[in-house]
């Protein structure tokens, strides 16, 4: 479904990141900004649920070859996330609020399964 579609994986991810975005908005939350970039790294999505700052990571796979898309966010990654997250709470004085780091892993084709972790790092 998806072959063809995207010029590059840049552009799938894009496509992606949206979709988790508006899955999420659909459950309450609030969007904030996307593609945070930070000497860290980069996140996903920000966004409020309620009075919470929730960073988001979003991952797609086609399949689940190798464990697909739930088992696809390494340690490292978690670490870079929450480093990038308190850079952006410092950046924009949110040290004293609450904050969680979500993941959304998105799997397979026409639809793709949305699968939303809450407060995984």
């Amino acid at each position: 479904m998806f072959k063809g579609l995207f010029n590059n994986t840049r552009s799938k991810g894009l496509h992606f990141e949206k979709m988790a975005e508006q899955h999420l908005k659909a459950q309450g939350l609030v969007a904030i900004s996307r593609n945070y970039h930070c000497k860290f790294g980069e996140i996903d999505l920000i966004m409020q649920d309620s009075e919470t700052w929730v960073f988001v990571e979003v991952k797609y796979r086609k399949s689940a070859v190798y464990g697909g898309a739930i088992c696809s966010l390494s340690s490292t990654k978690l670490q870079r996330l929450k480093r990038s997250a308190q850079a952006y709470a410092k950046q924009y004085n949110l040290q004293q609020s609450a904050l969680r780091i979500d993941f959304v892993a998105i799997q397979g084709v026409d639809p793709p399964t949305i699968n939303w972790i809450r407060n995984i790092g």
